[in-house]
């Protein structure tokens, strides 16, 4: 599967775009240097019910996209 595929999947199931996670996650201060996956991961998979797999895919965008390092 595509990481594109992933997210499309993740906003299908969330109703939540990319960009949506993005500032998202920037409010909830995920997206400073230093942010472990971890924590981000537990909010998607408490907030959202993502998978794992999904939700890595978010964390991936993050630092992608987002400004996570």
């Amino acid at each position: 599967m595509s990481f594109q595929a992933y997210l499309d999947n993740i906003e299908k199931q969330t109703g939540v775009t990319p960009d949506e996670f993005i500032r998202l996650a920037t409010a909830r201060g995920f997206t400073r240097p230093g942010t472990k996956a971890t924590p981000i991961t537990d909010w998607l998979k408490a907030d959202y019910g993502l998978g794992h797999g999904h939700a890595m895919a978010i964390v991936k965008l993050l630092r992608e996209r987002g400004g996570l390092s």
